[in-house]
This record gives structure tokens, sequence and C-alpha cells, in this order.
């Protein structure tokens, strides 16, 4: 709880006036009945005693909405209440402003009350041992302890506690929030690769099938229409393939039909199956594909294996360059190069040539640039496209080059 602001002080909390009803009631019954702490001093009615109970019960309406003034209101009222007899109820409502002012007011004021209260305890302790030595005094300084000091850390020990329970609860809230945070930042980002996932799988294939679809449809020769039916199919074939390994993936094991076994991530080794559709698809189109696996030493037939990642991300980096090379590349070579530098990187480079086209021989959707650089950022690698010089003139060039750390090579690759 914090103080109210002052605009509330005409409103006092309903617990704070059921205290200040029955304090006034029962210094009230005490008065009338005569028990009263001693007699007046100085030579003061005692009747001056109901004032200081009054002052000190409007003091409490005022211990939650301003508890500081409430105090200073109460003191000089417990003072007036000292010199005309003292009644009980006084007493005990001073006690609870004490703890209400600790209690209810800022940190500051619960930080300098129970240092006061101390300071009051022992210089009435001194003072009264110098003037009257008497054991009454004793019992006398044992009873201001009491009165000021027990209030006081009462209130520090049950402020303490709802500062912790507010922390907690304000800590709980954070872990909750950052929890909520993070479950969205996963399922976007699941989302993205899922959406880059399907562009690479799919968008060669389709590409393969909307060009040759359109030659079977332009050129009148049944030989090249039945030629490009049957790469329209086998991209079909392969699409589908490719799109019910994805299903898999997505589906939960657990589920019925989600199946045991987990579906094949594609590889490097699949490369000369792409470079293979690729001349099937390209050869209507006057384009040529060669792959350069400088990875194979020594003519050897596999190449070393990376960590699935490196790979599948290799793997579609050449995949989406051989398909905008379908739609975008003037007639000629296609170079693929694949290069391991001493098991530190991977570096992947697509050259196609690069000519002024009116448009692409197939509808793109201009996300394969956008989820090529996303594959590489993930891996912490470095990514570049772009047209440039080659031998054989302008070239439109992919390189990729991912690292490879020691830790995440496949046993086979890992060096003695």
């Amino acid at each position: 709880m914090t103080a109210h602001p002052l605009a509330a002080l005409g409103r006092p909390h309903r617990a704070d006036a059921l205290i200040a009803g029955g304090g006034l009631a029962g210094g009230l019954l005490l008065w009338l009945l005569g028990l009263q702490g001693g007699p007046p001093l100085f030579g003061l009615p005692s009747a001056l005693t109901l004032v200081s109970l009054t002052v000190m019960s409007a003091a409490e309406l005022l211990r939650r909405t301003a508890p500081v003034a409430a105090l200073v209101l109460g003191i000089p009222a417990l003072a007036l209440d000292i010199c005309t007899g003292t009644l009980v109820a006084t007493v005990l409502m001073f006690t609870d402003l004490i703890y209400a002012a600790v209690l209810y007011g800022s940190p500051a004021a619960a930080r300098r009350i129970p240092f006061h209260c101390v300071l009051l305890t022992v210089l009435s302790t001194i003072v009264l041992t110098a003037l009257w030595h008497d054991p009454q005094v004793l019992m006398l300084c044992i009873a201001i302890a009491v009165g000021t000091l027990t209030p006081a850390w009462t209130g520090v020990i049950i402020r303490n506690h709802r500062d912790a329970a507010q922390a907690a609860r304000l800590r709980a809230e954070q872990t909750a929030l950052l929890a909520e945070m993070d479950r969205r930042q996963a399922v976007t980002g699941e989302r993205t690769r899922m959406a880059r996932e399907l562009h690479d799988m799919v968008a060669n294939h389709l590409s393969a099938i909307a060009i040759h679809s359109t030659a079977a449809q332009s050129i009148d020769d049944p030989a090249a229409t039945r030629e490009a039916l049957g790469v329209i199919r086998e991209n079909s074939v392969q699409g589908l393939a490719e799109m019910r390994r994805l299903i898999g993936l997505l589906r939960d094991p657990k589920a019925p039909g989600g199946g045991d076994e987990p579906a094949a991530t594609p590889t490097l080794d699949g490369l000369d199956t792409l470079i293979t559709q690729a001349r099937a698809s390209g050869a209507s189109s006057g384009l040529t594909f060669t792959l350069d696996d400088a990875r194979r030493a020594d003519g050897a037939e596999m190449s070393p294996r990376m960590a699935a990642p490196v790979e599948l991300a290799a793997y579609r980096i050449v995949q989406e360059s051989l398909t905008n090379a379908l739609k975008h590349a003037a007639p000629g070579e296609v170079r693929v190069r694949v290069d391991h530098d001493h098991g530190v990187a991977l570096t992947v480079t697509v050259s196609s040539p690069f000519g002024e086209r009116p448009g692409p021989r197939a509808p793109g959707s201009g996300a394969g640039l956008v989820g090529m650089r996303e594959r590489i950022a993930l891996l912490g690698g470095a990514f570049e496209a772009g047209p440039g010089n080659g031998p054989d003139g302008r070239v439109w060039l992919v390189r990729a080059e991912m690292p490879v750390p020691e830790e995440d090579r496949r046993p086979e690759e890992k060096r003695p």
C-alpha cells in the first residue's frame, strides 16, 4: 500500500474510521468511570483530557491517507493528555499512529521514525533517571520503550514483508511477460523458418513447371511438347515429395498417422541431382549447368560431411540460386562451386549469365534473396548477391560463406 493523494483526505478508510470511533468511545467510557492514569499536572483541569482524546481520534482518521501528518498531530495531543491525567485509550491510539506512519508513510519516514523512537527512549531514560532516583522510573522508561519502539519496529517488519511480497509479484509478472515474449518470438521465428523452407523447396519445381508449360503451349512440336510434359511431371512428383517431407517434419510424431521415423534433411550430396534437374529444366532456355565441388579431394566420390544446419543452408542456397537462374539468366553457362576452406568455412558460389531481359521466364515472389540472407545470418556467415564481371562477361554472382567450427563438424570430418 502507498499513501493516497491529498485529494482523498476527506474520505478516510473504513477501517480508520472504525479505529477512531472505537478509540473515542473507549476513552469517553474510561473518563466517565474515572479510570485515568493519574492526577492532572500544573493545575490543569481534567476535562482537557477529552480535548486530547478528540484530537487523537481525529488523527486516527488520517492514519492511512496522511500518516505522517496524523503522527505530527498526535504528538501535542499526547503531551496534553499526559498533563491532564492520561487516558489509556489516547496512549494506545498514539502508538497506532506510530505504527501507521512507518507502514503507510514514505520510505524516508519509515527509516527516520524508528531512529527517532530509539533516540526518544534513550533521552527519556537518561533525563528521568537523573531527575528522580526512584525504582518506578525504570518501569516508566520501559513503558515509554514499549509505547514507541514496539509499534515502530512492528511497522518496519510488516512493511519489509509487504515490499518483499510486492517485489516477488513484480518478478513473477516480469517472468511471465518475458516468457510470453519468448513464446511469441519462437512462434514468429518458426513461422519464418517454415515460410523460408517452403519457398526454397517448392519454388524450384514450380518455376520449372511454369517455364516448360509455357514452352509446351507456344511450341507446335509434338516431340518438344512430350519432353516438356516429362519435365513437368518429374518436377511435380519431386515437388510433392518435398511437400510430404515438410509435412512430416511439422506433424507431431505421436499423433495418429504421424509416423515414427524422422524425414530426411537435404544435404550437399544431393547437389548432383539438383544440377541434373536444372539441366533438364534449362535446356530449352539455352542454359547449361556445371558443378565444381572442391571438397572432393583426389577424385573421391563422396564429400566430407558437416553439421546438418550448414549442409541444409548450403543446399538451399544452391537450389534457390538455380531457380533464379532459370527465371532470369541469359543463355549461357551457370557455374556452381562448393569449397571447404581447411575445415573452417564452407563457401558456395553460383554465377549465371547476366543479361537484360524484359521480364522473368516465370513469376516470382521476390523472397528468394531475403530467405538466403536469413539462412546465412542465422549461421553467422556472410552473404552477397549482385551483378559482377566474370571471364565471359557480366554475371550475376551469389556467394555465401558459412563458418564450420570444430565442434560443429561431423565426426567423420574432424581431423585427428
